[in-house]
Formats: C-alpha cells, sequence, structure tokens
C-alpha cells in the first residue's frame, strides 16, 4: 500500500555503482540515459519528447539537475515529470505540481513577448544523486530543430543518448552530419518512418585552447524540413532561394510610410546624388528617430512589424527596423536588402550547405558601386556601415524578390583593426610618476572592452578607464574620448595619470618594467597529443611608443637587447634606446588571423612565451653619484 501512495517503495534503479569505472573517472557527471525525438505530424504540427537521466556526482554538476522548458503562443507544454534517486538507486523525491516555476521570460527590454518558460530545480544537498527528467511539447507548426552536439561538459560522459525523427514518408526531412553515422531508418507503420541515431559509452575529449567552433569540433547533426509552415505561411527550405522566397512573403506589404516620413526623407536627402552619402543620411535619420526593444510575440518572431508601426510608436526589434530603414531608402531610390544572419562575437557561421533556419538578426545591405553598404539598424549609436564582431565576417541571407542569396559581410584586416598608444611618462626618486597617454583604438579594437558603447556616454568613460587600464595602481588626473564613425571606426582616448609605486626603490637603483599598460596574457597550455585545428579567429596590430623621463643622475645600467620575433602566427618586435636622458621603449605586435594545423600548438605557445617574457623585460636605474 506504501508503495501505490507515495511510490518510495519502488525497487532501486540507476545505482551509481552500476555505471561503468571509465565513465566516472574525472567526471561531474553522467548522462545514464537520453532520448529526444520529434515527431512531424503535417507541415504545421510536430510534437517533441525529451528524457534525460543524469547522475550528479559532485557539485560541480549541480546546473545539470535544472530543467528548463520554453513556450510560447505556438508551443504548449502536454507534461513535465522528474523523479531524483539517491546513489544506491532508491527514489527520494518526485516532482509535484507547486515545484514548477512558470514565468515570462521577459528580459527587461521586450515591449512584446508571449515567450514562457516553467523551471523545475531538483538539485540535492548530498552526493551523488540522480535526476530522471522528461516533458513533452506540442507545436502549432514545422520550420526548424535544434541543432543537436554530442556533448555537455569536458567532465560530463553519457551512457546512451538517442536522437530521433519520426515523419510521415512524404515529410521526410533533411539532415547534416559531422563526425556522426548515417541513421538507422526503419518504417513504424504503413504512413511513418524514423530515423534514429544512438550513441553508447561517450567520453568527451578535453578542452584544447583555440580550437575551431564546437560545430567544427564534437560530433553534431541538424535537421531540418523541406516543406513547412509557420503562422500559416507555408514555404519550401530545399534551397536558399525558396527559403528566401518565404521571408520575402512574410515582409511584403509591410514598407509603407507615414506621409510625413516621405516627406521628412526627402526633404533630407534632396541634391543628394552620391548613393553612399544619401544612404548615411538615412542611416542617421534611423538611429535619431527609433530605438530597439525586442518583439518575441507569435509570428512576430519571424515577422517585421509594419513600417508605418514603426513610424508611429517609434520602436522595433532588429526585423522592424531592418523593415522600416529598406523602406526608407526606398523612399528615397536606394535598393537595401533585408539580411538575416547569426549574430554574436563568438557565434558560429551559417552552414551554406544546409539550407535552413540558422539567423538571430537580421541587417540591412545595399549594394553600391564598388562594394555593399552593411548597416546594423538595431543601434542608435554603431558607426555608418560597419558591423563589427558582432555580425562581421560571415554569411547572411539577402532575402530579395528573386528569393535568397547567400552573401558574405565583410572581414576586417589586421592593418584595420589597430591600438596605437604613444605616451610621456616622467619618474621621480621615489618610483612614482605621471603619465600622459593618447590611445588610438580603430576597427575591432574599437570595441576593447565596450568602448564602442560608452564612447559617448560621459557617466560610463571614468569607469571604463579603471576596468581598461592595465596599471596596477594609478589616479586619473584628466580624460577625453572622441571619435570618428566610420566604416572602420576609430576611438581616441586621452590620459593624465598619476601613477602610484610605477618603479620599486632599492638603494640607489630604481626597477621599472617599460611595457606600462599592454603585457599580453593569452592561455598558454601545454597539451600533448592535441586534436584540434589552432585556430586564430581575429587580425590586429598593437604598436606602443613610451618615452620614459628619469630622475636627474639616474641612467639605465644597461638596456635590454632588441625583440624579433616572426612565424605563421605573428610578428613581434621590441626595441629600447636612450635619448638626452630619456628612455624610448617601442613594441609592436601584429597577430594573424587564419587555421593552422593542430601540430603548429606548440609552435604557437612558445611564440607567446617569448612575447610574454619580453614584455615583462626589467630596466634597472642606476644613480651616477
Amino acid at each position: 500500500m506504501c508503495s501505490i501512495v507515495n511510490g518510495l517503495a519502488a525497487d532501486p534503479k540507476y545505482a551509481v555503482g552500476d555505471i561503468p569505472t571509465e565513465l566516472k573517472e574525472k567526471m561531474y557527471a553522467v548522462v545514464r540515459e537520453q532520448k529526444i525525438q520529434y515527431k512531424i505530424l503535417s507541415t504545421s504540427s510536430t510534437t517533441f519528447t525529451y528524457r534525460k537521466v543524469i547522475t550528479i556526482l559532485n557539485s560541480k554538476a549541480k546546473q545539470f539537475a535544472t530543467l528548463s522548458v520554453h513556450y510560447d503562443k505556438f508551443t504548449s507544454v502536454k507534461s513535465i515529470k522528474a523523479t531524483v534517486y539517491d546513489k544506491m538507486g532508491k527514489e527520494v523525491k518526485r516532482l509535484k505540481q507547486n515545484d514548477v516555476s512558470d514565468q515570462s521570460t521577459y528580459d527587461g527590454f521586450s515591449i512584446f513577448s508571449d515567450d514562457r518558460i516553467k523551471t523545475v530545480n531538483l538539485s540535492q544537498g548530498t552526493y551523488p544523486y540522480t535526476v530522471e527528467m522528461e516533458y513533452e511539447l506540442e507545436m502549432k507548426y514545422l520550420y526548424s530543430f535544434p541543432d543537436f552536439f554530442l556533448y555537455y561538459d569536458d567532465e560530463v560522459s553519457a551512457q546512451v543518448i538517442e536522437y530521433s525523427v519520426v515523419y510521415p514518408k512524404n515529410l521526410k526531412p533533411r539532415y547534416r552530419l559531422f563526425k556522426v553515422n548515417e541513421p538507422k531508418v526503419a518504417m513504424l507503420d504503413g504512413k511513418n518512418e524514423e530515423m534514429l541515431w544512438q550513441f553508447i559509452n561517450v567520453i568527451p575529449d578535453k578542452f584544447e585552447p583555440y580550437s575551431p567552433p564546437l560545430h567544427q569540433v564534437v560530433p553534431n547533426l541538424s535537421v531540418a524540413p523541406v516543406d513547412f509552415d509557420y503562422g500559416g505561411y507555408g514555404g519550401r527550405m530545399d534551397s536558399w532561394k525558396n527559403y528566401g522566397l518565404w521571408q520575402q512573403k512574410l515582409n511584403e506589404g509591410r514598407g509603407e510610410l507615414a506621409a510625413s516620413t516621405k516627406r521628412e526623407i526627402n526633404e533630407l536627402t534632396a541634391g543628394i546624388a552620391d548613393k553612399e552619402e544619401k544612404t548615411r543620411l538615412v542611416y542617421n535619420y534611423l538611429q535619431n528617430k527609433t530605438r530597439y526593444v525586442s518583439i518575441q510575440e507569435g509570428i512576430g518572431g519571424m515577422q517585421p512589424f509594419p513600417a508605418a508601426l514603426v513610424d508611429e510608436v517609434g520602436y522595433g526589434d532588429c526585423k522592424a527596423l531592418s523593415n522600416y530603414m529598406v523602406a526608407l531608402l526606398e523612399e528615397v531610390g536606394i535598393k537595401g536588402y533585408y539580411t538575416k544572419i547569426r549574430a554574436g562575437e563568438n557565434e558560429r557561421d551559417i552552414i551554406k550547405n544546409f539550407p535552413s533556419h540558422q539567423s538571430n538578426h537580421v541587417i540591412v545591405a545595399v549594394p553600391n558601386a564598388s562594394d555593399t553598404l552593411w548597416l546594423e539598424c538595431t543601434s542608435q549609436t554603431n558607426p555608418f556601415g560597419y558591423l563589427g564582431t558582432f555580425t562581421g565576417d560571415r554569411f547572411g541571407l539577402m532575402v530579395t524578390e528573386e528569393g535568397g542569396k547567400l552573401v558574405r559581410t565583410p572581414a576586417y584586416k589586421a592593418e584595420q583593426n589597430t591600438q596605437f598608444r604613444k605616451a610621456d611618462v616622467t619618474i621621480d626618486y621615489s618610483g612614482n610618476a605621471v603619465a600622459t597617454i593618447k590611445t588610438s583604438y580603430s576597427g575591432i579594437q574599437y570595441e576593447t572592452g565596450g568602448l564602442d558603447f560608452i564612447i559617448d556616454r560621459t557617466d560610463k568613460q571614468k569607469e571604463w578607464i579603471e576596468r581598461n587600464t592595465q596599471i596596477p595602481s594609478f589616479d586619473i588626473v584628466s580624460y577625453s574620448f572622441r571619435q570618428q564613425k566610420e566604416k572602420i571606426p576609430l576611438a581616441t582616448v586621452e590620459l593624465e595619470l598619476k601613477l602610484d609605486r610605477l618603479a620599486s626603490v632599492s638603494g640607489k637603483r630604481i626597477f621599472f618594467t617599460p611595457n606600462l599598460m599592454n603585457r599580453f596574457a593569452p592561455i598558454t597550455q601545454n597539451l600533448e597529443n592535441r586534436k584540434n585545428n589552432v585556430v586564430k579567429s581575429t587580425a590586429y596590430v598593437d604598436s606602443d611608443t613610451i618615452h620614459y623621463k628619469l630622475p636627474e643622475d639616474f641612467y639605465p645600467e644597461f638596456l635590454p637587447v632588441p625583440i624579433k620575433l616572426k612565424n605563421v602566427f605573428g610578428e613581434y618586435e621590441s626595441a629600447f634606446s636612450l635619448d638626452q636622458g630619456k628612455i624610448i621603449y617601442i613594441r609592436r605586435l601584429k597577430m594573424n588571423k587564419g587555421k593552422f594545423p593542430a601540430e603548429s600548438y606548440n609552435e604557437l605557445t612558445a611564440f607567446y612565451k617569448a612575447i610574454i617574457k619580453a614584455d615583462n623585460e626589467k630596466i634597472v636605474l642606476v644613480n651616477k653619484t
């Protein structure tokens, strides 16, 4: 009777002792079983079932005892179940309805959102324990399937993982595989087939610095439909052209502007013949008139709000603002294109040979005579034509009347991503100093420490200096910021600082490190038998010239020898000279971008270690008297 009432006297299962030793060794958690299944019912209906049993071995894996289930207008949660077992496999807790938190996913800047999340926290205070969790969703669409990665964490192994898709034979989906075998395909009945991938005894590879993106390292797969429907809009996803035609259909009829806006934008650009200059004026108009908010309501997750509504309310998300920009350009005779892209500094690129929903952002492309102008429409401060690390150097899907076309956004070269610094430093007898420093940041380095966000924010500039000035102890006397908002932006920061104990004093000697504020500190971890290629994703140039005025009657005991290093990864040089009682220190570092063979990793770390050593060279000053 007791087992019927509370279920706590059932036979033990999932005992930790049953896990093979090789799956527990050096692990924080072990996935005992995971089953993921999508079932395609029609072009506008799917179900998703998820089941996972995971043993939490210690507190470093407690986050895996939490379950989060997202849903919205098109997705309903049919069930959530969960049970907790102790290390012997004895049931100790079963999920109750009041254990489930249900709240909006409001993020602080979403004006319209019907996204919600159900959350369950099943973490326990005693380790190890096992959590069994499962849920089922019903979706009123067939559009996309999240990518599946055979990876949780460097310290999480798995006994059995299954991923399957059930579908009517006339709606067979496409798939893309990386380091994954072809699926087992079986007929379930006269109408449905199943594709099944199964993985047994999975032990993760250890993290390797400077590796390719995750989708180029760990086994993973993508699934996408051919025919689909989202929000009543049907389409085909068998080519980028057809997928773009579907998006074009969503955008139709949403470009009408208010009469007052038409008048303003035509007056603003009257007499301007140059296409780039006219586009710049329209972009400035957009920035001054609108602001960004997130819109995650219904089909609004895919379809832009009408331009007339943006006119009225003065805000929109990336889709609405990009559509608005296209409409403004159209009004003054310039063709702009709504372009879907995968945004984020460390986001993976769109996989070009697998047409599917892979974007999370929208920008605008304006083809020009010699190149294409690229417009980020969600920022009120972004320099005209600059994409930076957020959307630069990646594929986007340009939506045209003829369908979708894959395009490539600009990459930024080392000579464009520069940090040039000049400084004058006066050291006194006690080792304290005063310094005037002028640093210019261009290209991607314009984003250093969020500089691009605070360049016009006088209330945030001092905080930026304190956070990004690599000097142990300093007081700010004065500072100034200015910028040039170009396609390759430039920001200049000038500082006057007091530097307490810049140098250390011992008897008649003064010791200091001439590299004032640009010491290299990369990962130099030693690795044996590296597996992955080495990837350096950014090219840049740093140049520092620092003049040190010495205390009277002091001179350098010796000057460090010049250093010159060069290999496929980059170039480094440093040099010292003495001129009229001043030490002049010059440092230049150029880093190359590229993919390099795994066996070159030791060469990279040797290069880095040599730079670190050179950057930490000291100079000893001695008193002549």
